[in-house]
């Protein structure tokens, strides 16, 4: 099993603390767990402190009326009281949590798949969606309704700085509402085991202010630009020679293929394979020729068998799909 990301990759997808709320859900959630850690602190305290006292301070008789009195009371009538109020808290926070779907917000499909992301943002005026791949920008300020399904098992989407999670479940489309509050890079990951590499299935959410939203959403729709250099252009004929197209689309090119992640602009994103390596060439030459002991089980077959002049050319082609 590879191991999962390490610290620079951590670096790479950004926050990921539920108690650091980038999100208004996330702001409502983080709200209610400090005051449940304060409750159950306070409530550790008291009991330990009783313990202390019967134990070493007053180890001796006491009044069966007033124990009786403690046990009911601070066994049942106060911890009733408490966690009523608690759920009572909690259902009024639900609205927050989950509201209802706002009116100019920024729509996106996604998909969870074994073991990666594929996402479509809604043109906004009939043009083509715009397709990414693990990794999603959304704009300072304004809402995003993310419109969740699965083709293969149960995952769950969760980004903990931005929202609570959301399963995906095949046959269903899910709804989860995302309205950032500042900006930055905010880690996501499936919630949900979802087979050998679930832990390898990260993906990073870039939040940005709107005009540099609005400029990276251009850049996304785009087609790819032809390689400039010599051994781009070699690195562009391996692609098309290994058949990668049958699998990959990169627009702009004759490869179409849907299975795998779309490569239009692999080079611009922060990382490959879903979080599981830092986006470098020299980690697009791990990837491709031992994906399988990158990320076990993953579809894509190993081609550890091109020379290492093909594995060169191909990986500086795909880091300069910017």
């Amino acid at each position: 099993m590879a191991a999962p990301p390490d610290d620079t990759l951590a670096a790479l997808l950004g926050e990921s603390s539920v108690l650091a709320p980038a999100g208004r859900s996330a702001a409502a959630i983080a709200e209610l767990s400090w005051w449940l850690f304060g409750g159950a602190t306070l409530i550790w305290l008291v009991v330990i402190g009783l313990s202390i006292y019967a134990a070493y301070f007053g180890p001796r008789a006491h009044d069966e009326a007033k124990v009786r009195l403690l046990v009911v009371g601070g066994g049942a009538v106060i911890p009733t009281l408490v966690l009523a109020g608690v759920l009572a808290w909690g259902l009024w926070l639900m609205p927050q949590v989950k509201p209802p779907l706002p009116q100019g917000a920024v729509e996106i499909e996604v998909e969870g798949l074994q073991w990666w992301w594929r996402a479509r943002y809604r043109a906004e005026t009939g043009e083509t969606a715009v397709p990414v791949a693990n990794e999603l920008a959304l704009p300072v300020g304004r809402p995003a309704v993310l419109r969740l399904t699965s083709p293969d098992v149960i995952h769950s989407f969760w980004v903990p700085a931005l929202a609570g999670k959301m399963d995906m479940i095949p046959g269903r489309e899910t709804v989860i509402v995302l309205e950032p509050t500042r900006t930055g890079v905010f880690r996501g990951a499936c919630a949900e085991y979802c087979g050998a590499s679930h832990a390898l299935m990260s993906f990073a959410v870039l939040v940005m202010e709107p005009a540099a939203w609005e400029a990276w959403l251009a850049r996304q729709a785009a087609p790819a630009e032809p390689p400039a250099s010599a051994a781009a252009q070699r690195g562009m004929a391996v692609f098309t020679e290994y058949g990668c197209g049958a699998c990959h689309a990169i627009r702009g090119t004759e490869a179409d293929g849907d299975v795998g992640p779309d490569l239009t602009h692999v080079g611009s994103r922060r990382t490959l394979a879903a979080g599981a390596l830092p986006n470098t060439p020299d980690d697009y030459v791990r990837w491709i020729s031992d994906v399988h002991e990158v990320k076990p089980d993953a579809n894509m077959p190993p081609f550890g068998m091109l020379p290492e002049g093909d594995l060169a050319a191909l990986a500086l082609y795909l880091d300069g799909l910017t």
